[in-house]
């Protein structure tokens, strides 16, 4: 790791909270913060179009100004800048955060219903690199400009399949709660088995029989983190219900939600689940994807 967040901006409404929340984490971390936009415009034969110098000047332009509102609120961060010409935004992302602790992007209110805008630039990024993406919502706008990044003073949540390795977002978490000193809830939602759905009327224990050993479960996979962050203090749960219901209802108010995203090899298949898919579209707090195996 380079000890950088790296925050793409596209000149959205979600540019000022996507850039906000990166000063925020780098000063966190100690960390620096590169701020990138991706040109997009094809610039090789045979579809090359020469790139008008208005646009060039307004690219900077966009960069100029979020590092000079940045450096004013955050005096001590290092903060660096670049365009990057490229026919993929999605892979010049990813290979501009390659090395970097974190890879920032914006995301935008449809509505109560609808929930958030990710985007096909955040949808396409984040199954093409291993660095932690996080995306982040304006929480309003104001007459100023876009408000400050979406999200509470409440705990780091993070939500668990207990079937999958869950080294990476345990790490990850833990590491973001104890940066920020606030708890951490981790939840792993779950179903009984359909064979059992008439055992409950005959036996109502049986139910909380599977949550306990799911508990502990949860709770022994925590215990050397628990160890590493002695302070931390670790709320654990297995809840009835489904994952992404659990998870959002957790996490509201919540100062960031990790969920996880399995790394697929093969160009084929889903390369972002259903449960992650959700958390990012409806969670109001900032959304952490991070890759694990």
């Amino acid at each position: 790791m380079s000890h950088r967040i790296t925050a793409g901006l596209d000149g959205s409404d979600a540019d000022r909270a996507c850039a906000d929340w990166a000063a925020e984490e780098a000063e966190l971390r100690g960390a620096d913060v590169d701020l990138v936009h991706v040109e997009d415009w094809p610039l090789s034969a045979p579809f090359a179009v020469p790139l008008p110098e208005s646009r060039r000047s307004w690219t900077e332009g966009l960069l100029a100004r979020a590092r000079q509102r940045l450096a004013r609120e955050h005096p001590a961060l290092a903060i660096s800048t670049r365009r990057i010409d490229g026919l993929a935004t999605a892979d010049a992302l990813a290979s501009a955060a390659a090395d970097a602790d974190l890879l920032v992007l914006g995301s935008r209110r449809l509505g109560a219903v609808a929930g958030f805008f990710i985007g096909s630039t955040g949808s396409d990024t984040i199954p093409r690199t291993e660095t932690p993406v996080v995306l982040v919502r304006a929480a309003a706008e104001s007459p100023d400009g876009p408000a400050e990044p979406a999200g509470g003073d409440g705990p780091v949540v993070v939500g668990v399949d207990l079937r999958s390795n869950c080294d990476r977002l345990f790490a990850f978490a833990c590491e973001e709660a104890h940066l920020r000193s606030c708890p951490l809830v981790v939840i792993h939602g779950w179903s009984p088995p359909p064979m059992l759905a008439y055992v409950p009327t005959l036996d109502p224990g049986v139910e909380e029989e599977i949550a306990d050993r799911l508990e502990a479960r949860l709770r022994e996979l925590l215990s050397p983190w628990a160890r590493k962050y002695p302070r931390l203090v670790i709320d654990s749960r297995a809840v009835i219900g489904q994952p992404a219901v659990q998870i959002l209802e957790a996490a509201s108010g919540a100062a960031l939600v990790v969920v996880g995203r399995r790394i697929r090899r093969s160009a084929l298949g889903t390369h972002i689940g259903p449960l992650t898919h959700a958390v990012m579209h409806h969670a109001t707090s900032p959304v952490a994807v991070v890759a694990h195996d």
